[in-house]
């Protein structure tokens, strides 16, 4: 007798098992057939019922992208069939500009639209000076929302027009306040992430995993990350970083060398820019910086 086969989504994944959402809104706990796992939260994936709560995974059906982070070890699938990013920052404590960089980046890689949420605007003393560090984002057209997420219903209010029919990936370094971002979007959150981690039998190592969060009433999901201190792209080559750094696009055709890898080259149109103030002292330096860490390693 044939196995019965779904078409469902990854919302959870630990190792070789993975949490799969089928459309009549139950879930499955379902492992990969062979010996590669493959799929990432967000994946479309064909899957094999078996017994009363488990099923195989057949088929991870196409990608609309896949995003990665990636450090000297190894390269790690993040999340798959994303829509937006929405990068996490806060007045207090401080944040790193070459983090949220680094994220964009990645993004415009993958060809996802991103979008920086401002957190904890309560806290007054440090607002204008978080707004001033964002300013050189908003400069290369990156939407900045600011929020106060402990007051939920507002949160609620500017965030979910943005979110809607749309699959959102929350990223954000420790401490940005994106637990309570995702409590106030997902009031049962807590609740999906202990069955999550029950039906993975991975404990407390779970709280590092990727989690997707359906939000009905947007008819919208919304992926959380765990929070990051470093953000990797060696997986990237040298025509993949350049594509990131978008404000690149128009000075790179006044460059003479069809190759020009805008670092010191003669007549290099980006160091034009550059020297004029039209592309930013720290993002140049950043893409430098990124060029130099691939260059050093292997690729993946």
């Amino acid at each position: 007798m044939a196995e019965a086969q779904r078409i469902g989504r990854v919302v959870a994944a630990h190792g070789r098992h993975f949490i799969v959402a089928l459309d009549d809104g139950t879930t499955r706990h379902c492992f990969p057939r062979g010996k590669k796992s493959g799929a990432s939260v967000g994946d479309h994936v064909r899957i094999s019922l078996q017994g009363s709560g488990e099923g195989a995974i057949d088929e991870i059906l196409e990608r609309r992208n896949l995003l990665y982070r990636s450090d000297q070890m190894r390269s790690k699938q993040f999340a798959a069939n994303i829509d937006l990013i929405a990068i996490v920052v806060a007045v207090e404590p401080s944040f790193s500009e070459e983090l949220v960089s680094r994220a964009l980046v990645a993004a415009e890689t993958a060809d996802i639209d991103t979008l920086v949420l401002l957190n904890k605007v309560d806290l007054a003393d440090g607002l204008a000076a978080a707004r001033e560090r964002l300013e050189i984002f908003r400069k290369l057209g990156v939407r900045v929302l600011e929020v106060c997420a402990v007051d939920a219903e507002a949160t609620r209010g500017i965030l979910l027009p943005e979110l809607r029919s749309r699959t959102t990936l929350l990223l954000g370094q420790s401490g940005m306040g994106k637990s309570t971002l995702l409590n106030a979007l997902v009031p049962d959150a807590q609740a999906a992430t202990r069955d999550y981690s029950t039906a993975l039998d991975a404990g407390r190592h779970t709280t590092t995993s990727t989690r997707l969060y359906a939000l009905p009433e947007a008819d919208a999901a919304l992926i959380d990350s765990p929070g990051f201190q470093s953000f990797g792209l060696l997986h990237l080559s040298p025509g993949d970083i350049e594509r990131g750094f978008p404000e690149f696009s128009g000075p790179k055709a006044h460059c003479r060398f069809y190759n020009c890898s805008h670092r010191n080259e003669p007549g290099c149109g980006v160091l034009v820019a550059l020297s004029q103030g039209d592309i930013a002292a720290q993002r140049h330096a950043l893409y430098l910086k990124l060029l130099d860490e691939n260059a050093s390693q292997a690729r993946y």
